[in-house]
């Protein structure tokens, strides 16, 4: 948790803040593929992609 308090603090500080949606994302979308990986459900998330 600590790398992605760091992430924002570094766009902020750099003044990239366009870029927090972009990492906003690709976070949902990696913790997505984490939960489809063992769970019952992932044949309907598969069907997504």
């Amino acid at each position: 948790m600590s790398i992605v308090l760091e992430l924002f603090a570094f766009l902020r500080a750099r003044k990239k803040l366009w870029l927090i949606p972009i990492a906003t994302l690709m976070l949902l979308f990696g913790a997505l593929l984490l939960i489809a990986e063992s769970s019952a459900i992932a044949p309907f998330i598969y069907s997504l992609f």
